[in-house]
């Protein structure tokens, strides 16, 4: 992404596999999935990979994802903040992977804050 360089040898090659599995019918689903739990007016990202990533790099709507799936009154994240500094998007992504294995997320199947901010997969 946009704080790494290219890739090469191994790491290439580990790379290009991995854009390989990109799935865009994936891709499609969850967006609309996430537009319709939000139950807000979001707009999708234009296809692919990086804009995916660009959609949910700043912790905002993961936050809502996170917060629609509990009871109203009862959400795991209280303030949810759209702003443009870099450690507050990373804290709130940390904060919607702690609301996520709080509701049930295996350890296992969460990823890392800086695998989004830096598009790892």
């Amino acid at each position: 992404m946009a704080n790494r360089g290219p890739s090469y040898g191994l790491s290439r090659e580990v790379q290009e596999k991995i854009e390989q599995k990109y799935d865009p019918e994936l891709e499609s689903r969850l967006v609309n999935w996430i537009i319709v739990q939000c139950g807000e007016q979001i707009e999708h990202p234009p296809p692919g990979r990086q804009h995916f990533q660009t959609w949910l790099m700043d912790g905002t709507l993961l936050c809502k994802l996170i917060n629609s799936l509990h009871p109203k009154g009862n959400e795991p994240i209280a303030k949810i903040s759209e702003s443009k500094m870099a450690f507050k998007q990373m804290e709130q992504i940390s904060q919607f992977l702690k609301a996520a294995e709080i509701y049930g997320v295996r350890t296992t199947d969460i990823f890392q804050t800086v695998d989004l901010w830096e598009g790892k997969n």
